[in-house]
């Protein structure tokens, strides 16, 4: 009967109850936003160096971590990429990788950089690779040529055409010198890559380190990176001692740290947009109730209990409340769905230093049915306390004076 009372007394004064349901939803649909954004936010960076540097998981020589030399390379032939893709129905497809450090020359200027030896169509298939080709071509397997990223290219002073010369160190001491026709220069999305990385075909680089048949680690890709920890258990139990299997949250720990920051700085954003949510529903709440005091003073007056008015009025203001975070959470879900599937496009100073480091100029949304439960959540439970407020004046109230206004 109380809450077939509240909803018909919610819509006496619809324009009234549409007003406080507006604020609420709006109150949701903000914070919805916010999280969402910096989620997305962060999962564009994880993608970004996941896909172009450590993939969601890596199979090592288990001496490598510790070591990271060509001495340590692991044997990656056929047989240890079907067991792999083998072990879990999760595992998409490897990718071999051989990374050293060597220095790297042009007609005049010597740059350390890291020498990648790659199998092109494998990292195409991860990150796209050859599309980022700014000038000139992507190698063919074998054809012993080498492509450069344009930060360093721009620091040796060397073009498409020109000799690059790698010196450096093989396996077990043995020295590896070579030099490479540049067939093109890349833009690479990661800065610190873009400044000191050589890409070698994957049997150029194996020849120039003395390392045949060796690479310093197969990268693993499963169907979504949730599913790492799970497929890392299950090379864990079929691959022997002689192998390490790394998650990209163990490969890319700094960054994380950097994300865990920033999720700690927002959480003091949005405590401080929940305290303004806050006042503006516990504004609303209370007009409405000063509006509303006469005519609780004549309920009460014509014999109806305090209790039972205080409990009527809470069951208003609480299905005002779930009216307005359900809005939110519909209206919340188009706008976030648009913005992930279309995000904001950042210009100007901005968008350069976004570039510069080596971000998406882009502010994409996450949809994640978490950012749905705590939002919702917070502000539903924040709605349901300020909802207590016209009970508590109910009570206190003198109905004489409240007639009389």
């Amino acid at each position: 009967m109380y809450l077939k009372l509240a909803w018909r007394n919610l819509w006496r004064n619809s324009r009234r109850t549409l007003i406080t349901v507006s604020s609420i939803m709006f109150a949701v649909l903000f914070a919805l936003f916010l999280e969402s954004i910096e989620r997305g936010s962060h999962d564009l960076m994880i993608e970004n160096m996941t896909r172009f540097h450590t993939g969601y998981l890596q199979v090592q020589d288990y001496r490598f971590e510790e070591e990271p030399s060509l001495d340590n390379a692991l044997m990656a032939d056929s047989s240890l990429k079907k067991t792999v893709t083998e072990t879990d129905d999760r595992i998409s497809y490897t990718i071999p990788r051989l990374e050293t450090f060597m220095l790297a020359a042009g007609y005049e200027q010597t740059r350390g950089a890291m020498v990648m030896g790659i199998e092109a169509e494998a990292e195409q298939k991860l990150n796209g690779i050859k599309d980022r080709i700014s000038e000139g071509q992507f190698f063919e397997p074998g054809d012993g040529t080498a492509v450069v990223s344009a930060g360093l290219a721009s620091r040796l002073e060397v073009a498409v055409g020109d000799s690059l010369v790698l010196l450096g160190q093989g396996r077990f001491g043995v020295s590896a010198a070579g030099k490479f026709p540049i067939s093109g220069l890349i833009e690479h999305p990661l800065r610190e890559m873009n400044n000191q990385t050589v890409f070698l075909s994957l049997s150029d680089a194996q020849w120039l380190t003395s390392a045949e048949e060796r690479v310093t680690s197969l990268i693993v890709m499963t169907e979504h990176p949730a599913a790492a920890d799970g497929v890392a258990k299950s090379l864990e139990s079929r691959l022997n001692e002689e192998y390490n299997i790394l998650t990209w949250q163990e490969l890319i720990p700094d960054l994380l740290a950097a994300l865990e920051f920033d999720r700690a700085s927002s959480k003091i954003y949005m405590g401080v947009l929940y305290v303004i949510i806050g006042f503006g529903i516990f504004g609303t709440i209370l007009t409405m109730t000063l509006e509303r005091m006469k005519e609780f003073a004549i309920l009460l007056s014509v014999g109806m209990s305090r209790l039972r008015l205080a409990a009527t009025v809470y069951l208003e203001t609480f299905l005002i409340s779930i009216l307005g975070t359900a809005a939110g959470f519909i209206l919340g879900f188009g706008i976030l769905l648009y913005f992930r599937e279309n995000p904001i496009q950042l210009t100007g100073d901005t968008a350069e230093i976004m570039i510069e480091f080596g971000l998406d100029p882009i502010l994409p949304a996450a949809l994640a049915p978490d950012i749905f439960v705590w939002q919702g959540l917070v502000v539903f439970c924040l709605t349901a306390l300020i909802c207590f407020y016209p009970s508590v004046k109910i009570f206190r109230m003198k109905i004489v004076e409240s007639v009389k206004k």
